[in-house]
């Protein structure tokens, strides 16, 4: 029977490169600014369950991302596809980074994709209710829309607007094909 449980970060710092393999499912932007070592990035815009079971072998999968959330989705996509042991890693990178343990920089810095999205539905609902204002009501449907979507968003824990935002050429490796095939320099 498949698994898939949580790992906290401490316990993955002991047994990380032993008995598994860590799974990035962050954007190539986000991976290239700052990383655990020895992790592998499959991001989950473009991921590709068999490529990663075949990196993961027999060993236990460890997936993470930026706070738990993608990891979660990736997780199940990657149980459903097959792998045997699936964990997520709880409060990812976030969590890594403030327990202390190592991680490898790039010159390189992005806003994660949680805050691109918040910035883009907060532009939205500022300007529709600007407008709204200053030239016609009508456009305060679309702060009512900007208002929708987060809603969605917090209730099913589903981001379209991440997902659109993850693949914009800002958010991808600077040139450098990440890991193979599963992003392929996207």
């Amino acid at each position: 029977m498949n698994e898939t449980s949580n790992i906290s970060v401490r316990e993955l710092a002991k047994v990380a490169g032993i008995k598994g393999k860590v799974i990035d499912v962050r954007t190539p932007a986000e991976f290239e600014g700052v990383r655990m070592e020895g992790a592998e990035l499959h991001p989950i815009s473009t991921m590709d369950p068999a490529a990663v079971k075949a990196s993961v072998g027999a060993g236990e999968c460890y997936v993470m991302c930026l706070s738990g959330g993608r990891a979660a989705r990736a997780a199940e996509t990657l149980r459903s596809a097959g792998l045997k042991s699936v964990r997520v890693v709880e409060g990812g990178m976030k969590a890594w980074e403030a327990a202390g343990l190592p991680v490898v920089r790039g010159e390189r810095r992005v806003i994660p994709i949680e805050r691109q999205a918040r910035i883009v539905m907060g532009s939205l609902a500022l300007i529709g209710g600007v407008l709204g204002y200053a030239v016609d009501p009508a456009w305060c449907g679309l702060s009512a829309f900007a208002g929708a979507g987060l809603i969605f968003s917090g209730i099913t824990d589903w981001c379209g607007l991440g997902l659109v935002l993850a693949r914009m050429p800002w958010n991808q490796a600077s040139g450098q094909t990440c890991c193979g095939s599963a992003c392929a320099g996207k």
